[in-house]
């Protein structure tokens, strides 16, 4: 069996990138991650920005694993061409993020905050856990606006 999470980005604004997740086409929670410069026909490292870039559009397999920098487990985006140890966590703006995916419940007014992150984290980190647990694999799809 399979879990299918889908990424629906919005427009980047100056600051960050919203998104819709879906989970087995149903709407999961809302994402806030850094602004997508992503250019296909350019290599990774000609348009990323550390620490301040989106990861590209794609199909990326989801494990869970031990997070040294947060020192727990959290979900991996595995295989993300040109940045390393792309996470799944909570956090509510742009300053918590370098590449990772941040879940939220609700997004603020200007579209450059996730609100009740660990609300969102731990509902989205459950389903994941128990796809797991049951032997599925999880996959994400990742698609720019």
């Amino acid at each position: 069996y399979l879990m299918e999470l889908v990424l629906r980005r919005r427009r980047s604004n100056h600051l960050c990138t919203i998104g819709d997740l879906y989970c087995n086409g149903d709407f999961c929670v809302y994402t806030l991650e850094d602004v997508v410069r992503e250019n296909p026909v350019l290599p990774v490292s000609e348009w990323k920005l550390h620490g301040k870039t989106a990861i590209p559009q794609g199909r990326y397999r989801i494990t869970i694993t031990n997070s040294k920098r947060f020192g727990r487990p959290l979900p991996l985006v595995n295989m993300v061409e040109g940045f390393e140890g792309v996470r799944i966590h909570p956090g509510n703006g742009p300053e918590d993020t370098e590449g990772c995916i941040l879940p939220g419940m609700s997004v603020s007014p200007e579209e450059t905050r996730v609100l009740e992150s660990r609300f969102a984290f731990n509902k989205l980190y459950l389903l994941i856990d128990d796809a797991l647990a049951q032997g599925d694999d999880v996959w994400l799809d990742v698609r720019n606006a």
